[in-house]
């Protein structure tokens, strides 16, 4: 199995279909989702599934609920956004990798792909998600 980071096709397809809203006052809710390496995740991935998800103390099955930090701007010919950090707290995890979805509560439909390089690691410590800095060339969601 495989974890490749990438923007998934079935995200783009879904800005083009005005599927996705990540303005302030919006009613859709983000989430992230931990992997194992027995995932298989990719710009091919459509929705969040439980198949290879990581598990352990405070880790909840779909993971958690994203903060958007920086609404939907530009600089030059890209748009972009980012998340808040997440973290769970006083956790024990095994990760390799992260889904980012939209959490409709019927479909789930996937937006990003994240790989960690390697499994990551808590033993009743804290499993942080550090985010990049939003601009047009770091953001975790950038369309050029």
């Amino acid at each position: 199995m495989s974890i490749v980071q990438s923007m998934t096709t079935s995200f783009k397809v879904g800005l083009l279909d005005g599927d996705f809203d990540f303005s302030s006052n919006t009613a859709q809710t983000f989430k992230i989702a931990l992997f194992t390496s027995s995932a298989s995740l990719s710009a091919a991935t459509t929705v969040y599934s439980a198949t290879g998800e990581a598990s352990g103390t405070a880790y909840t099955a779909g993971g958690a609920t994203l903060t958007i930090s920086t609404v939907p701007t530009s600089s030059g010919t890209t748009a972009y956004l980012s998340f808040s950090n997440v973290t769970w707290s006083a956790s024990s995890i095994t990760a390799r990798g992260a889904l980012i979805y939209k959490a409709d509560g019927v479909t789930n439909p996937s937006v990003a792909v994240i790989d960690f390089g390697e499994d990551r690691t808590t033993s009743a410590q804290n499993f942080v998600i550090s985010f990049p800095t939003a601009n047009a060339s770091g953001a975790i969601v950038r369309v050029a």
